[in-house]
């Protein structure tokens, strides 16, 4: 794109980094589909999808993320203009109203769900953070297109609204690799108590033979009692690598090798109906995802011989088996699929529809 050039599709997120996974497969999507993508959001530019003009903000705090909506908005070049997060989807649908641009909703979660799992969604700060997910549910089912990551996410109704699960883009993770000669485990995505963090450690204290790598940011609220527990243990400490939060292309670089992938997530009203991304992503990076028994992640994991566990000890008691077990690779771990087409690719197409 050169400089100036007005962009078919800008997609705004005051919340999300330039590495969100879901935006990069979007953005990949809409540019095979020929259209020109200019993204708005917080991190490191370099960071941000390949084939797009990126521009970033620093992130702040959550009291100043409504003004970067509004900001973001009023930057945004695009024919077409995609929000990301519910603060982004109110601005942008101001803006686009203003200046007659359609608007499209991606909806990545029930948010309403998701705020009772952080610890910050609490007293002035959580009851305005719920109208701002409320005011933004009723905007999204408005919104010239709505994007929702699962068939349960809210809005349930809207004037145009299409399913676009978290599909893996298998060309972003590249070919599946053979798995090291050491037993390792990793996990992609947000590091929180209620995604499973502490139960991943207890597992690999249970199981001395393995590493794990993280790959995520570390929720703030629980970075003092890593930090604690590693300290105490510095064996286990030895055993586990901290990554940060990653492009997709580097993450799964880091990934490949690995025999397992985590998901360990706990029985939350946002997790109950959920499927995350990262369960596709690890199938077909050619790890074996380890889950705990939510109902959709239970009935993929027994179409692909993944492992259910109830907790740390048996997610420890699986690992040690596995390292026992000389078959393991031949029998678990095969090559990926070849790519297919993706909802991805149906959503960008009813994005470039839009184009005037």
């Amino acid at each position: 794109m050169t400089h100036g050039q007005r962009p078919d599709v800008t997609i705004v997120t005051s919340g999300h980094d330039v590495a969100d996974a879901r935006l990069h497969r979007l953005t990949r999507a809409l540019v095979r589909h020929g259209a020109t993508v200019e993204v708005l959001g917080l991190g490191a530019v370099a960071d941000g999808p390949s084939g797009a003009s990126v521009r970033t903000w620093p992130r702040g705090s959550m009291v100043g993320r409504g003004l970067r909506g509004l900001t973001m908005a009023r930057a945004a070049r695009g024919s077409v203009l995609l929000a990301l997060d519910p603060d982004s989807l109110l601005w942008a649908r101001v803006w686009g109203r203003l200046t007659r641009r359609p608007v499209v909703a991606d909806v990545h979660e029930d948010y309403r769900r998701m705020l009772e799992d952080r610890a910050w969604a609490q007293g002035l700060l959580g009851r305005g953070a719920r109208v701002v997910a409320r005011a933004a549910e009723t905007v999204a089912a408005r919104s010239d297109l709505t994007l929702v990551a699962d068939e349960h996410v809210p809005p349930g109704s809207a004037r145009h609204r299409m399913v676009v699960r978290n599909e893996a883009d298998r060309e972003l993770i590249g070919p599946s690799q053979p798995w090291d000669e050491t037993p390792r485990a990793v996990y992609v995505g947000d590091v929180r108590a209620s995604r499973g963090l502490f139960t991943m450690l207890d597992a690999l204290r249970g199981a001395p033979q393995w590493r794990l790598d993280v790959i995520g940011p570390v929720a703030a609220a629980d970075q003092p009692a890593v930090d604690a527990l590693l300290e105490a243990e510095p064996d286990l400490a030895a055993r586990v690598g901290w990554h940060g939060r990653q492009p997709p292309a580097q993450a799964w670089a880091i990934a490949h090798g690995a025999w397992v992938g985590f998901a360990l997530l706990e029985d939350t009203p946002a997790f109950r109906d959920a499927l995350p991304s990262k369960l596709y992503e690890y199938i077909a990076a050619g790890l074996v995802p380890v889950v705990t028994p939510l109902p959709r992640q239970q009935r993929l994991c027994e179409e692909v011989d993944g492992f259910v566990v109830a907790d740390a000890e048996e997610a420890a008691r699986v690992l040690r088996e596995l390292a026992a077990d000389p078959q393991a690779r031949t029998r678990l771990s095969a090559p990926a699929a070849p790519a297919v087409r993706t909802s991805y690719d149906e959503a960008a197409e009813a994005i470039v529809g839009l184009l005037p």
